[in-house]
């Protein structure tokens, strides 16, 4: 008789069983900058007209299935043109997961840079799908003729292109990304959960190309806890993807609350501009402190690399002072000794760089 583990050994597919779940570690009472988050919460007179909204949700009601008031809202949110197709998703993640379940077929790939998000391979694998990546410059850019290359070699079925990239923080040359979408056969999906803190976007030119995808999220702009985001793109691929989407994947509580903070986006949109001009003061705290290397940042993160060796150290120095942030060392090769902290409030970014910089003098 099997013992249980041999039926997992022969049940599970080997690729899932190699996988590692996604990790998000307990922050407890420590300054939280490890996860791109918008920092600030609600005032509490906006939470107080959220909760009154919320009263008159039918939770006994199944939502609408198509979301349609808050497709309304999100795409003037995030100016979808008026030809493009929407299907929103229970975060930007599930949209990548329909994506990837739309086209899926054994022997075809998926493509994207390396480093990037990882839960573009990780979706990509459990579809049963290949994983080309593509490594970066060692500057974090694109290197557009090795993109190219694996275009044509591989012939991904998809390619996902993070703009502003995560875990990096730096935008693409847009002329580069335009090269690739006229090379490439397969859908190129282009991930702008950063849009908050940058002006740089290919929303305006969804219909341009006919194998362009662009993906938001409200995650950053301070509504993480929503897990809410859009995919708008040419009608005729949204009509096919949106086949894979789960029966009322967003819920009335979701649909109310995103209509509801969407109508106060002004609100987060000056949360955004504060994010970008704090940025800007963590960015010169970090280059003032000369053993490190500090890559620019598009985003609401800076990634910067230690010295040698340090990386593990520093952030457990920072952990055991109240502060903590991301540890990419050992997640990817060419990340080997980075951090990653993420844009706080002022007085977080300040702590947390008084505490670095007492880290790297100390060692």
């Amino acid at each position: 008789m099997m013992t249980l583990q041999e039926k997992i050994d022969k049940l599970v597919r080997p690729e899932i069983r190699a996988l590692n779940a996604y990790h998000v570690p307990a922050a407890n009472d420590l300054i939280k900058l490890d996860a791109m988050e918008n920092p600030w919460s609600w005032s509490a007179g906006l939470r107080t007209a959220w909760l009154e909204t919320l009263q008159s949700v039918e939770i006994n009601r199944y939502p609408d299935a198509a979301a349609a008031e808050l497709q309304v809202s999100m795409r003037a949110a995030m100016a979808v043109p008026d030809s493009a197709g929407v299907v929103l998703g229970n975060g930007s993640d599930e949209l990548i997961q329909m994506i990837t379940q739309t086209v899926a077929m054994p022997g075809r790939v998926v493509m994207a840079p390396d480093p990037t998000f990882v839960m573009y391979r990780q979706i990509a694998t459990v579809a049963g799908m290949d994983y080309v990546a593509v490594p970066l410059r060692a500057d974090f850019s694109l290197d557009d003729g090795a993109m190219l290359a694996a275009i044509d070699t591989h012939l991904p079925t998809v390619t996902f292109l993070s703009y502003p990239n995560n875990p990096t923080g730096n935008l693409f040359d847009a002329s580069s990304l335009r090269n690739l979408l006229s090379r490439a056969a397969g859908l190129v999906v282009i991930d702008e959960a950063y849009a908050p803190f940058t002006d740089a976007s290919f929303m305006s030119e969804i219909g341009h190309y006919d194998n362009l995808l662009v993906l938001r999220t409200v995650s950053k702009m301070g509504l993480a806890g929503l897990r809410l985001g859009l995919l708008a793109g040419p009608p005729a691929w949204l009509e096919q993807i949106n086949k894979t989407r789960l029966p009322y994947n967003i819920s009335v509580v979701n649909q109310a609350t995103g209509q509801f903070a969407l109508a106060h986006r002004e609100v987060f949109a000056a949360q955004a501009r504060e994010i970008r001009a704090q940025r800007a003061t963590l960015m010169d705290g970090l280059q003032a402190l000369r053993p490190l290397t500090v890559f620019p940042s598009e985003a609401n993160f800076i990634l910067f690399r230690t010295p040698p060796g340090r990386a593990t150290g520093i952030f457990e120095g920072l952990k055991a002072a109240g502060i903590l942030i991301k540890n990419l060392d050992g997640s990817n090769r060419f990340l080997q000794d980075c951090l990653r902290v993420t844009v706080g409030l002022p007085e977080e970014n300040a702590a947390f760089l008084e505490a670095l910089r007492g880290l790297l003098q100390s060692g």
